[in-house]
């Protein structure tokens, strides 16, 4: 069982289905991404539940929700989640903690094809043995269906042995950060972020 690590929701458990079907990011990685996170928003001084304050977040391959529920507790205006194999625990994560989180039981294609709204913040974590054609063309899909805000940031997390995403011209800068076994990948849409 996981839990959120920060925020409104801190220490709330997070429950996994059965089995091996889901992976859900270590604790360790999860702290170090929303210590980014909350350095690429400029709210490291804001407290832990305002840190994702006013940013829209989707959560793409999203598992158990938690980083979802993650970006809920640090203060995310719109957060969701999409999941065509575990809506429903997602669904009974978000009840649990209390946090508002939309939920969409859909193929992640269908999601990117049809955005909500344009999202600041966006999560790809798929299973490792995704192909990286697949993660690269949600990426473009994702770009050119409008589902980005103007300064978007999108971290794509993966296997320290799968191939960096290939990033479309949208991406204005891109970077990664290795923790172990897992590699976090992140494309911002405009420079003007430090």
């Amino acid at each position: 069982m996981g839990r959120i690590i920060a925020g409104s929701a801190r220490g709330a458990r997070i429950a996994a289905p059965k089995g091996d079907a889901t992976r859900p990011t270590s604790d360790r990685v999860k702290e170090a991404l929303f210590s980014s996170l909350a350095a690429w928003f400029h709210t490291v001084d804001d407290a832990p539940d305002q840190h994702l304050a006013g940013v829209a977040v989707l959560d793409l391959y999203a598992g158990t929700g938690g980083l979802a529920l993650e970006a809920a507790s640090r203060g995310a205006s719109t957060v969701v989640a999409v999941d065509q194999h575990t809506a429903r625990t997602i669904t009974d994560n978000a009840r649990r903690t209390k946090l508002p989180l939309g939920v969409r039981s859909v193929r992640v294609q269908q999601a990117v094809a049809a955005p909500e709204c344009p999202f600041d913040l966006v999560f790809i974590d798929p299973p490792y043995d995704v192909p990286a054609t697949e993660v690269n063309h949600l990426i473009a899909q994702l770009a050119a269906a409008g589902g980005l805000a103007p300064q978007a940031l999108v971290v794509v997390e993966r296997s320290r042995r799968s191939p960096a995403p290939q990033w479309p011209g949208a991406f204005t800068r891109t970077w990664d950060r290795r923790y172990g076994e897992t590699t976090l990948h992140f494309g911002a849409t405009d420079e003007d972020q430090p």
